[in-house]
């Protein structure tokens, strides 16, 4: 992904809610398969991690990353920014 790609992406998920919360018991089977789900449907989503999960949301990202086969678009503070091209309709056209 390129340095472009990646802030259109940013721009797009500026304006959009956290579909999902990442609590204390931390990265699970379900919540991949949450998340997998999810970015099959919209292909950016935004996680929240909440307070009282102790893991590092960087580290949290790219476990969840590299489970469900998307790319970190961003994380800032508790906030995750995931992304994955669906092959079948793709809704968001990136810049070349």
């Amino acid at each position: 992904m390129t340095s472009k790609q990646r802030a259109y992406l940013k721009g797009l998920a500026m304006d959009m809610d956290p579909i999902m919360n990442i609590g204390k018991s931390s990265v699970t089977p379900e919540l991949v398969t949450a998340v997998d789900e999810a970015i099959n449907k919209r292909e950016l989503i935004k996680i929240s991690v909440l307070k009282n999960c102790i893991d590092d949301p960087r580290a949290l990202a790219n476990v969840i990353a590299e489970r469900t086969h998307s790319e970190v678009v961003q994380v800032i503070g508790k906030k995750i920014v995931l992304y994955r091209k669906n092959k079948d309709k793709s809704k968001i056209e990136l810049p070349k």
